[in-house]
């Protein structure tokens, strides 16, 4: 389904309703600046004459992290693109949810380092640790965008003018697959093996970004996404 055109204006008559001009260009600015943040983790490492490819090697893990979370980031900022071209108007609850979105995005680079040191200077007790709390904050990060699909479900006066409920009622199914599949890689990242759990959460990044243009609605979405 076709959304309105971007900065197009809030339902008439509404009271209450705004523009969504600043909430996309908040949004924009919030995921800029974390994107910039990650880079922060990175640095040089200590070497002495002679040992900087192996120091460098020492540093991959924070390296892979850096990677795994840029990558993530471009795809909450892909899915919260889409997102946003599903309204034409926005309203206080909708802000604040669009806020905790936001929020989940900002927390990322903590995680990340944690992740980078655990990998780079911990043993696997604080690798299972680091990886567990990774997927356990992508998976809470999928609670406002389930908010989001949910509210605007309930709101049809808000949804751009050619996005119909059973279309808006589909997209709940892909916050419900990351809070299940996040929290079950946490649990074989804690149970298992870190690395099998490192590997769930790229696997549901990936899933995120194939499906950042949302599902058709009907029975079929799962296996058909948007524009597929």
């Amino acid at each position: 389904m076709a959304a309105a055109e971007e900065g197009s204006g809030p339902p008439e008559g509404q009271v209450g309703v705004s523009e969504t001009d600043r909430v996309k260009a908040f949004s924009d600015g919030v995921f800029a600046i974390v994107i910039t943040l990650l880079v922060l983790e990175l640095r040089v490492p200590d070497y002495r004459e002679g040992g900087l490819l192996t120091g460098l090697r020492h540093e991959g893990a924070s390296y892979l992290a850096f990677v795994v979370s840029f990558g993530y980031i471009g795809v909450i900022w892909l899915n919260h693109h889409a997102l946003l071209r599903l309204v034409r108007g926005t309203t206080l609850a909708l802000n604040w949810i669009n806020l905790a979105i936001l929020f989940g995005a900002v927390i990322i680079p903590f995680p990340t380092a944690v992740l980078a040191s655990a990998f780079s200077e911990g043993d696997s007790a604080d690798q299972r640790a680091a990886v567990a709390f990774y997927a356990i904050a992508a998976a809470l990060m999928s609670a406002p965008w389930l908010a989001f699909f949910s509210y605007l479900h309930r709101h049809p006066t808000l949804r751009a003018r050619e996005v119909g409920p059973e279309y808006v009622r589909s997209q709940r199914v892909r916050p419900i697959t990351g809070l299940i599949l996040y929290g079950l890689s946490g649990l074989l990242g804690w149970f298992v093996d870190p690395v099998v759990g490192l590997i769930g959460i790229i696997v549901m990044i990936i899933y995120h970004a194939v499906t950042s243009e949302g599902f058709r609605a009907g029975p079929l979405g799962r296996l058909f996404p948007r524009g597929g």
